[in-house]
């Protein structure tokens, strides 16, 4: 907390003016510390002379200057003046040497706020920054403004035994944090209405000024701070900043639920609602291109939901399973419908979207780690296979994009169905699936034909080695006939081989 302390003011001090920044919105505040070293930089004679350096000639003593800004009277606009400068008093005493040091290194600046002529407080601002900031106020104003301000000049006045008034009386604020926004603060006690002034600024910037006000006790800007966070958008982080800067207000009378009713509410329906709505709505729609870019949008969204709560996701796996079975459901009653008449355009169509519909929903059970079940389902779908070959192959190899994502997901570990659905699983898709691998390379673009191979072979595998014997012996004879026209399975073949020729007798060898 910054420190403060009362002391009388010294009405004699000389003041130099020196630049003031003015924010686009009309905003008095002290300058930066970049601009003030800059200017100081340009205006050399504002630092204390070298032993060569000799004092300017006097001059009368400058009057303030005010400021007209489109938002503010030109009786309110502040007035900045420098603090006294080495030569401006050579008739005070030389401060002591560290004292001396350490007020060369601190670059000084006044503010006068109101009629300056009229004022009766002095505020002094010590920055962190290396900045001091003196500020010519007025005690009603404050009073009538601050809670803060009101007890730290009540008890001034009561010290200095001047009637209450607080007049020619010093405050001084140690480690100020922001002291641009703490004089930009101070400036709005003198409007009528701060949420005029708070227009055209960004989210950011009235955040550091609520979190001013309310240490000051300053209620009418604290309120005029919300009010404008609620009306404006939030973007990107700054949503999360907001959220972090008004929770601490909730115990307090500042009203702060409508700006929390925008990310919570009371009577929110249940998420597993909401997402059968979206899902249902995704899998019905008409329009192509919109249905694959909300496909990638909401996978996406679950995925990064899914890393946010650690995998522990409120999906319902009934909603999800419930629109698979739907979605084969129309799968199974479409490859019944182009058997039993001439096929059709629209038909092929219809199947390819379903099997999109169902690769997707893949996709989100392996991203919500319950994709067991579905391959169990597949691997059940004997009527759908038998169909299968029926159909002319341009219509029907997106169903085999289907069996490959499983094998691949096999081989990641992605799924851990069981021994027998795994069999299973070969025993009905395999053969579909080969018959369909010429058109799958030419024509899915997203088939990547040694992941599937690797995710076959590393399936077969998981077998016990007398169905491993099986399933290569007959993936052989195939191979032998269709060469690149069947999944390349050499590599799960020479781990059979070593498993059934070599290391029998490598462990017969160590046992003799």
């Amino acid at each position: 907390m910054e420190e403060t302390r009362a002391k009388r003011v010294d009405a004699s001090a000389r003041m130099r003016a020196v630049p003031i920044a003015v924010t686009p919105e009309g905003f008095w505040c002290c300058p930066s510390p970049a601009a003030l070293h800059k200017s100081l930089k340009n205006n050399p004679h504002h630092h204390g002379g070298g032993g060569n350096h000799k004092p300017p000639p006097p001059t009368p003593p400058p009057q303030q200057h005010k400021t007209t800004t489109p938002s503010a009277p030109p009786s309110r606009a502040p007035s900045v003046l420098s603090e006294p400068v080495a030569g401006d008093a050579p008739d005070e005493p030389p401060p002591q040497p560290a004292a001396a040091e350490a007020e060369a290194e601190r670059h000084k600046i006044c503010v006068g706020f109101g009629q300056p002529e009229t004022s009766d407080v002095t505020v002094v601002l010590y920055g962190k920054e290396g900045i001091a900031v003196r500020m010519s106020v007025h005690g009603d104003v404050l009073r009538r403004s601050s809670a803060f301000f009101a007890e730290k000049l009540s008890s001034s006045s009561s010290s200095s035994g001047s009637g209450g008034h607080g007049h020619g009386s010093c405050l001084e604020i140690h480690d100020c944090d922001d002291a641009e926004i703490y004089v930009e603060t101070v400036g709005l006690m003198y409007c009528d209405e701060a949420k005029h002034k708070l227009l055209k600024q960004n989210v950011s910037r009235v955040l550091r000024i609520m979190k001013v006000a309310e240490s000051l006790g300053f209620h009418a800007c604290v309120k005029s701070c919300l009010d404008y966070l609620e009306a404006v958008p939030w973007v990107g982080e700054e949503e999360d900043n907001v959220v972090s800067s008004i929770r601490h207000l909730q115990s307090k009378a500042y009203g702060v639920s409508p700006l929390l009713k925008r990310i919570t509410s009371d009577n929110l329906k249940s998420p597993t609602d909401t997402l059968a709505l979206i899902m249902e709505m995704v899998l019905k729609s008409t329009d192509d291109r919109a249905r694959r870019e909300m496909k990638a949008l909401v996978l996406n969204l679950l995925k990064d939901s899914n890393h946010c709560t650690d995998g522990s996701s409120d999906i319902s796996s009934e909603l999800l399973y419930s629109s698979c079975q739907g979605c084969l459901d129309r799968l199974r009653l479409l490859f019944s419908e182009a058997t039993g008449q001439e096929f059709s355009v629209e038909l092929t169509r219809q199947i390819t979207l379903e099997t999109d519909n169902l690769l997707w929903l893949v996709e989100i059970l392996v991203n919500q780690r319950i994709c067991d079940d579905f391959v169990a389902l597949w691997a059940n779908q004997s009527e759908i296979a038998e169909l299968h070959g029926k159909l002319p192959v341009a219509s029907r190899h997106t169903v085999s994009c289907i069996t490959a994502r499983l094998f691949v997901g096999i081989g990641r570990g992605e799924m851990l169905p069981s021994k027998n659905t795994r069999l299973l699983l070969l025993q009905v898709w395999l053969q579909p699936l080969i018959d369909d691998y010429s058109w799958l390379q030419c024509s899915c673009r997203s088939f990547d034909r040694k992941l599937v191979e690797e995710g076959i072979g590393q399936t077969i595998l998981t077998l016990p080695l007398e169905d491993q014997r099986s399933m290569l012996l007959a993936w052989l004879g195939r191979f032998l006939k269709l060469g690149d026209n069947c999944p390349n399975l050499q590599r799960a073949f020479e781990v059979w081989w070593r498993r059934t020729f070599v290391r029998p007798y490598v462990s017969q060898a160590r046992y003799d």
